[in-house]
Formats: C-alpha cells, structure tokens, sequence
C-alpha cells in the first residue's frame, strides 16, 4: 500500500518538528535553569539566616500574614500551587508569570522564619508559569503550549535536584496517573540536562546520598521490603490524610486568610517550644530538614521524628504558607524508614533511602520516576555502585507503596486515569470517590 500524500508530508515536517524541539527546550532548559540557580541561592540565604539567627521563628505570625497580603495585593487569593501546573499541562489553561516572582518571594519568607516546607512544589510553579507564558509569547499552539509547560517543569526540578531523569519523567507522569506523555519526552530530557548544566556552571551541587547495609536480592530481603513497602504505603496515606486536613480544618474555624496566616504561625512557634520540652532548642522540624534527612541516611533519627514533621508541615502549609510538601516527604520517609527498617532485619541507612523513595511515590502516584529518583540520589552505595539486583529491591518497595496507598494524593487536580488494582479505566481526580462508571480495559470507554 502507498503511503498518502498527507503521510508523506507529515514524514517530512518530523525532522522540523525535532529541530524545533531541541531549540525550544534548550531556551527555557538556560531561563528555568538560571531562575532556579537564582531560587537555590536565595532559600540557601534564608536556611542559613534562621539558623544564625533563631529568634526569626518569633516573626512566624507576621510571615504568614505578609505572604496573604501579597497574594491578596497581586489578585492570587484562589491561588492552589502546583494544582495549577497540572491544570496547566492537562487542559492548557493560562498559568499567570506574576506566580513566578510570588511563589518565590514567598518561600524564602516561609523559610527565613521558620516554616515547614519544602521547596519543589515553588520550583515546579516558578518552572511551569515561565515556559507557559514563552509559549503563549511565540504563539506556540494547545498541545505545544502543553509540552513547553512541562519542559519548564522539568528544567526547573533539575537544576535544583541535580536529578535530569527524575526530572523529566516526573513531569510526564504526574499529570494523569496510568499515562505517560511521550511526544514529550525529549523536550523534557533536554530541558533538564540544559536546566542542570546552568545550576551546574553556578555551583548548585547535586542532591545524592551514600546508602550503606544494601543487601542482596534474596528471597528474605525480598520479603522485608515488601514488608517495608506496605509501611510506606500507609505513612503515604497518613501525611496526605493530615496535609489536607489541616487545610480543612484551618478553613472550616478561619475562613479569614489572613487570620489564618497569623494562627499558622503561632502554632508552629508553639509546636516548636512543645518539641523543646525533650530536646532543648532543637529546630529541626522548621525548614526542610535536609540535615535531617542526611542523619538519617547515616542510620541516625529520633522514632518520632516523622509524626512531628507531618504535623509541623501539615500546620505550615494549610495555614497558607508556601513552599512544598515533597522535601518533608523526604524527610518523613527517611526518618521513618531509618525506625523501622531495624525492626524487619534491615540496615536504617537501607531503610531511611528505600523510605526516601518509596513515601514520594505513595504521596505522588509516580512509580517510574521514583525508581529513578533512587538511581540519581543513591547510585553509589558505600561498596561502589548500586547493582541491579539491589534496584530490584527499591522497585519492588516502590510498586508495593504505590498499588498500595489508594488513591490519595499530594495534588487534588492529579488524574487517575487506571485504576492500581486491575487493567480499568477509572478516570477520577485524587482524593476523589470512585466513578462507578469505570470499564475495563477492553470496553469500548477504556481510553484516557
């Protein structure tokens, strides 16, 4: 059979199509990149300044009302953070630039006093709005716009991770869960090879650990971290339950945003005179928590290190405050893995990385991208490289967290196209009930 004329042409623009790409890609791989040199700077700033000078926390109540008015004044009160970039990607729908300047200017305010956040999720909206407003000024189309809004995602979790392949299959794959977007694929990789090598040629160093007590793949350490996995499954749900109830609940008896703001920050302050109580002048669940989580991997966490953060989190972020609730997955994870892996026969610096990994995917649904988040942040262990029998492990901890932590999820706008349990097309958001109108694979619906 001879190929159509419109077969041949469309052969013929693929070369085009590609060349585009690789220039596109690149251009905002250099802009996100330089902004999230620019971002990793500032929050390093504002780390260091709190914990040179403790007494910011007391500025708690004042930062969280500062961060409200300057939502209100720039006309973002309904803003919803990362939701909004996966809005952006499914539907094309505009992402304002001011979110840029916003979101980064109100992270490094949570963090200068003291809030508990992370810094991915401001990334991902400073990454996302930048590479949708260039699309919108070339005038790029509904599906281009989509994929230029993703290689900013990527760029911009790159060049501050130091992570290009969980970069770019994250930005794939956390959109619609079950479905992968694969004409973006080398938009995104060279996005975030371009975005890495900016925050590289700036010294932004790469976030990677050295795990030690990995075992061999074994029909006994098999079954701990299948064990483990079903752990992890349900801390997932846990820090999910608690990060939206606490938006709730701050809704439901504070439904004035900048009495909210003010009460987040008292709680916290007060959460952390209550932790002092055992462990005096202790900050280590404001902020990130990276020191923390590089504890842990050594094998060293407090046993009830991983509830204190949830909570700390859950009353930073539901009052308002911004950042992301990714690192204090990490840190939940880690400390929690490093607790318990002892008590099924594994190493805790195995169990603080399998925890790291396995909890991103429970809280996210994005299984390819955290195995390969445990290949760019452990793929040295203290006896040289990882083997793929020990990947094995991860991956296997990694799918038994995914299937089971349900369908709960960081990001209420996150699309569940299949179901986790069987080959069915469910089509529902996170933390949504069930459409009982699901059909199998097979049906005549069975698309996303």
């Amino acid at each position: 059979m001879e190929p159509t004329r419109n077969t041949v042409l469309a052969r013929l623009t693929e070369p085009g199509i590609f060349l585009k790409w690789l220039l596109f890609a690149a251009g905002i791989g250099v802009v996100v990149g330089g902004v999230s040199t620019a971002f990793y700077y500032a929050f390093h700033w504002a780390t260091h300044a709190r914990t040179l000078h403790p007494a910011l926390l007391l500025l708690l109540p004042v930062g969280g009302m500062g961060i409200v008015l300057l939502y209100h004044v720039c006309g973002m009160e309904r803003d919803r953070g990362t939701n909004f970039v996966l809005v952006a990607v499914r539907e094309n729908a505009p992402l304002r630039l001011r979110t840029a300047p916003l979101v980064f200017l109100s992270t490094i305010i949570t963090h200068l006093v003291g809030g508990s956040s992370g810094r991915e999720g401001a990334i991902l909206q400073i990454g996302g709005s930048i590479s949708s407003k260039i699309g919108r000024w070339i005038h790029l189309d509904d599906k281009d716009s989509r994929v230029i809004t993703m290689c900013g995602m990527s760029a911009a979790f790159s060049a501050l991770f130091g992570t290009p392949l969980t970069a770019a299959i994250f930005a794939m794959e956390v959109v619609s869960v079950g479905v992968m977007y694969y004409a973006a694929i080398v938009p995104c990789a060279i996005a975030a090879i371009v975005g890495l090598w900016v925050a590289q040629s700036f010294a932004v160093p790469a976030t990677a650990f050295t795990l030690s007590g990995v075992p061999n793949l074994s029909p006994v350490s098999l079954a701990q971290v299948i064990g483990m996995g079903v752990l992890f499954a349900l801390l997932s749900i846990l820090f999910c339950w608690g990060t939206h109830l606490a938006g709730h609940l701050y809704s439901r008896f504070l439904p004035n945003p900048l009495a909210r703001g003010a009460a987040g920050g008292a709680l916290v302050l007060a959460l952390t005179a209550l932790v002092w109580l055992w462990a005096p002048f202790t900050f280590d669940y404001n902020g990130a928590g990276e020191a923390v989580i590089a504890a842990a991997i050594e094998g060293h966490a407090r046993p009830e290190a991983f509830l204190l953060k949830i909570l700390f989190t859950a009353v930073t972020l539901g009052a308002g405050f911004k950042g992301g609730e990714i690192v204090p997955v990490f840190f939940t994870g880690a400390t929690f893995g490093c607790t318990a892996a002892p008590l099924l026969g594994l190493n805790p610096s195995f169990g603080a990385g399998l925890g790291m990994v396995s909890a991103f995917c429970g809280v996210t649904n994005c299984p390819m991208t955290s195995l390969l988040m445990a290949l760019e942040l452990f793929g040295e262990d203290s006896a040289g490289m990882l083997s793929g029998q020990s990947l094995c492990l991860f991956a296997v901890c990694i799918a038994v967290s995914y299937m089971l932590s349900g369908y709960q999820g960081l990001y209420s706008e996150q699309k569940i196209v299949y179901s986790k349990f069987r080959p069915e097309f469910i089509n529902r958001k996170a933390n949504d009930e069930p459409d009982r109108t699901s059909t199998s694979l097979t049906g005549k619906d069975a698309k996303p």
